[in-house]
């Protein structure tokens, strides 16, 4: 029961002093909320009350099945953009269609959510590298920045996904600038960075809303000719129930959007889930257990006129910066929120849009990591370009493009170096039993007649080509002065008989050579496959050795002791590394 229903370990642990720390973060992080829930609502093209009704039901119920204590869950840009993207590439759409196709998203994300969790299949998200995501995550939030220069600058911009076509539109009508807007949307920016650099916790949002409300009423801004766009009616009621609308067409149309989304807020929820529980050691976080948690918080939600959410970043910090200790925090959060749908919204009527903008623009432009990206270009170039190449392909072609090139560049990258690994032929460090790679290390003792050869990946149908070619590029070395061929099988891990009858066609093909073969440290599970293909009948089991120096003292017949084995540090300091 408490691996399923989390809230029951923490109610039953529970202590006074918990209380004031979770009813500060609580207020804290539902007062960020209002304001940044009518925001992404904004984003994902819904009214700006539907931000509000995704902050109700999702946190309830993540407070009751979700196995992180400090996770804020609730709208957040990312997924509002995907949410965007997935219903503005259906067209023609009336606002009641658009939502009621939004609310079943959420339906969908949060059951595919909950079966990947059901099935412990959170280890999917892997085949998302972290540098495709990063790259993908800059460039959807230069999108959504962008996105928001309808509203800073308070002109007419066409629905895009593309940058490039958003700052063509906005340079074009430049003409209709807003000044209002844009003076109303640059003070909010300058309020919530100001706010965070004197202490992360301050809700800058918050502030930036009622500065641009007195604005409105006091100077009358949203009236006459050169009005400043306005949120205007907030309906001032709780979300109501409604079944989503089970339409197969429709679902069949939005499945792979939803399944995108499932993996990409899993992944963000988890990761941020994973970074804060490192501060604290009284619980631990399950990933499967945190996917069926967002499963039945979208599922619940979409009962109650939510669109899909997640865990976001900049909540969760400040929810754990501001004390809270257990989900309780979470549920303040979302009771805030329902005696703001039920009292406050008539307040918000005179909030500018611009006023949103900024509180988005502030959010997103945070996400976007070109720290990663200088690390990478030092550190590791591959990864480095897979970074850049999601980055422009989401930009250029599109988010779900954009997301789909990611994938496919993870996936080929892990079959190219799985099919490709790194191979070496090791020789002997002067007066020590230790063999290692001749290309790496200098004043190794080189056997002309010996050929070891080590393989550092496992052994089967998609790398045994490359395995051969390589075998027989380091023989070529020899110059036909090979005797003695040594495999060395430390590292692999796992064989298949495709690698098997390739093993007995090398043994003969260099035994009819006069070449002899020897393996060694072969491990326990590669040993049975070997024995159970009946390989070990082909190659005698006076070829298998321990070690490289048994294979070597064996054939020479002079057994060596190592002089001095700690002159094998100096070598390892040698390593071209």
């Amino acid at each position: 029961m408490k691996a399923f229903f989390p809230i029951i370990d923490w109610i039953k642990a529970y202590q006074k002093p918990w209380l004031k720390g979770d009813l500060s973060a609580g207020l804290t992080v539902g007062v960020m909320l209002i304001p940044q829930g009518m925001a992404y609502a904004s984003i994902a093209g819904l009214p700006a009350v539907y931000g509000l009704y995704a902050s109700v039901i999702p946190i309830l119920l993540y407070a009751i099945f979700g196995s992180s204590r400090q996770l804020a869950v609730g709208p957040v840009a990312m997924v509002s953009l995907l949410t965007a993207t997935a219903l503005g590439a259906m067209g023609g759409l009336s606002m009641e269609q658009y939502i009621a196709y939004a609310v079943l998203l959420a339906f969908m994300v949060g059951g595919i959510q909950f079966l990947l969790g059901l099935f412990r299949l959170g280890f999917l998200v892997n085949f998302l590298s972290h540098p495709v995501v990063s790259g993908f995550t800059s460039a959807a939030a230069l999108i959504i920045g962008f996105s928001q220069l309808k509203h800073l600058l308070g002109i007419e911009i066409p629905r895009s996904h593309h940058v490039h076509e958003i700052i063509l539109h906005a340079v074009e009508n430049l003409d209709q600038l807003n000044y209002g807007a844009l003076f109303i949307g640059l003070l909010g920016i300058g309020v919530i960075v100001l706010s965070k650099r004197i202490n992360k916790s301050l809700p800058g949002a918050l502030f930036a809303v009622i500065i641009g409300i007195l604005i409105i009423s006091l100077t009358g801004w949203g009236e006459g000719e050169k009005v400043v766009p306005i949120v205007g009616d907030i309906p001032s009621t709780l979300p109501s129930f409604v079944v989503p609308d089970l339409s197969l067409d429709i679902m069949q149309t939005l499945l792979p959007m939803a399944l995108t989304i499932a993996l990409i807020s899993f992944m963000e929820s988890i990761a941020v889930a994973k970074a804060v529980q490192i501060k604290h050691r009284d619980y631990e976080v399950s990933p499967n257990q945190e996917l069926i948690a967002l499963g039945l918080a979208n599922i619940g939600g979409s009962f109650f006129q939510s669109y899909p959410t997640t865990g976001g970043f900049s909540r969760t910090a400040v929810n754990d910066q501001a004390g809270a200790k257990t989900g309780l925090a979470g549920i303040v959060s979302a009771v805030l929120i329902v005696l703001t749908l039920i009292f406050l919204t008539p307040l918000f009527y005179n909030l500018p849009k611009a006023i949103l903008a900024s509180v988005i623009m502030v959010a997103v432009f945070g996400l976007i990591n070109y720290k990663e990206a200088i690390h990478l270009y030092k550190s590791h170039r591959t990864d480095f370009w897979m970074l850049i190449v999601t980055f422009l392909a989401t930009l250029s072609l599109g988010i779900e493009i954009g997301i789909g090139v990611g994938v496919i560049l993870s996936l080929a990258m892990v079959l190219f170096k799985t099919t490709r690994p790194h191979t070496a032929r090791l020789a002997k460090v002067p007066d020590t039993h230790f063999y290692r790679n001749i290309e790496r290390f200098d004043d190794l003792e080189v056997k002309e007649e010996v050929l070891i050869y080590r393989f550092d990946a496992q052994l089967f149908f998609a790398n045994i080509t490359f395995f051969k070619d390589k075998l027989y590029e380091y023989e070529a070395l020899k110059n036909d002065k090979l005797k003695l061929l040594i495999i060395d099988g430390e590292s692999i891990n796992n064989i298949d008989s495709t690698a098997i009858h390739a093993l007995e066609e090398i043994v003969d093909d260099f035994k009819e050579r006069g070449v002899e073969v020897c393996f060694t440290g072969i491990k326990g599970p590669v040993r049975d496959v070997m024995m159970r293909s009946g390989f070990t009948r082909k190659v005698h089991p006076d070829h298998f050795f321990m070690s490289i120096q048994e294979a070597i003292d064996h054939y020479f017949d002079e057994p060596e002791e190592p002089d001095n084995d700690t002159e094998f540090s100096d070598y390892i300091n040698q390593a071209n590394l």
